[in-house]
């Protein structure tokens, strides 16, 4: 007697992320797209196939062949048209699967993150998440903020509740040898625990890291939170928060946007000299400036875009330039890069009236002001007041903003 075939013992498939009824709904039209597609193209599908020649069809009727190329005629411009629909149908299908593989890879990488830390808990709905890019050695920096345009306490709970803007000062490790870190690690651990207003990265602080820092926030915000923007700011910077929210609210329903002050500065060669590029080869000849990007100050990108560097950072490039990093990561995509001046206005430390204060006066309030001379504001934990007292929004501004 033949010995029977065991079965194969089935193994159960792997979990996998549930999809977002964002995902499900996008995949519906997805289908009912390529649906309608096929079923208005099929009577051009098998015209050709009367048009075949009966030499390399044997059996092939002569009568048959005539009578379907008298039934099959069509408009010429009939068609044209048709096959201009069905282009920009194709066009819009694309996008719409681009978009579905970029939510389904953002889920794979927001679950990993999820059940790297034992949590499963779902993400928090924000209209912006703001992180303020700091060090260990900025505390009155971080106190001058708190004490002007970043709210405390409660109210910077209420602020992410009631109008979705979220605001933490970003900071890594300092790296020290010593078990539970350095004297530095913990003096921030009593401060975050004082303001609960940080956001604390898998990294290692350090100058020449920005580019990696921001790689690592923008991964870490997007498995925090599920919002529209996400905007990376520097500590000596004056913010109007509510205008922020505002100007960005005008972009909420364009996909894949890049906002700042755009800039296309000279690449240094010299040793020795700020604003190295070590790399400099790569952008042409000695002399030869940046493509374009927004200056490091303060910036903003979409949601997909926040995504796609956060599923593909191990790849991405860092360049000595934070700035030039981000632009160069976004320079090849389909990214609609917006040069919005009030996110740069001028606080001159030589003039009586800055920049940012007479335009206030004008009523076009800035997003953000600082010095040029400085990268930021001159001396910042003095001024940081006195600016804001200049150029800074009423609460009332803030409170009313319509996310």
């Amino acid at each position: 007697m033949m010995a029977q075939p065991q079965l194969e013992k089935k193994v159960p498939p792997r979990a996998r992320p549930p999809l977002t009824g964002k995902s499900v709904a996008a995949l519906c039209v997805a289908s009912f797209a390529v649906g309608l597609l096929l079923s208005g193209w099929m009577p051009l599908l098998s015209a050709p196939i009367s048009t075949v020649d009966k030499t390399s069809a044997p059996g092939c009727d002569d009568s048959r062949v005539s009578k379907g190329l008298a039934g099959e005629r069509h408009d010429p411009k009939g068609i044209m048209s048709e096959v201009s629909k069905t282009h920009h149908a194709i066009r819009s299908l694309d996008k719409t699967v681009s978009s579905l593989e970029m939510e389904l890879a953002v889920e794979r990488a927001r679950s990993g993150v999820a059940g790297a830390a034992g949590s499963s808990k779902a993400l928090q709905k924000a209209f912006v998440v703001i992180g303020i890019n700091t060090a260990f050695s900025s505390k009155k920096r971080r106190d001058s903020l708190r004490e002007t345009l970043v709210p405390s306490g409660e109210k910077l709970r209420r602020l992410e509740k009631e109008k979705g803007i979220v605001v933490r000062f970003v900071i890594g490790r300092s790296g020290a040898a010593e078990g539970g870190g350095g004297a530095a690690d913990r003096a921030l651990d009593a401060e975050e625990a004082e303001h609960k207003d940080f956001l604390r990265l898998d990294h290692v602080e350090g100058y020449h890291e920005l580019s990696s820092k921001t790689r690592i926030y923008f991964a870490t915000a997007v498995a925090t939170w599920d919002a529209d923007f996400y905007v990376k700011v520097d500590d000596d910077v004056h913010l109007n928060l509510g205008m922020l929210a505002t100007r960005l609210a005008k972009y909420r329903a364009r996909p894949r946007v890049y906002v700042g002050c755009m800039k296309s500065g000279p690449v240094l060669s010299q040793r020795g000299v700020k604003y190295h590029e070590p790399e400099y080869w790569k952008f042409g000849d000695v002399g030869n400036k940046y493509f374009r990007h927004a200056t490091g100050q303060i910036y903003a990108v979409s949601k997909d875009l926040a995504a796609y560097i956060s599923v593909n950072q191990p790849i991405l490039h860092r360049f000595a330039n934070e700035d030039v990093s981000v632009g160069a990561w976004l320079i090849g995509l389909e990214v609609e890069h917006v040069d919005d001046r009030s996110m740069c206005c001028a606080t001159p430390p030589a003039v009586r009236f800055a920049d940012c204060e007479w335009k206030k006066r004008a009523g076009n309030v800035c997003v953000a002001s600082f010095d040029w001379s400085c990268s930021g504001v001159c001396r910042s934990v003095d001024r940081m007041k006195l600016i804001h007292d200049a150029c800074g929004e009423d609460q009332a501004a803030l409170w009313g903003v319509a996310t």
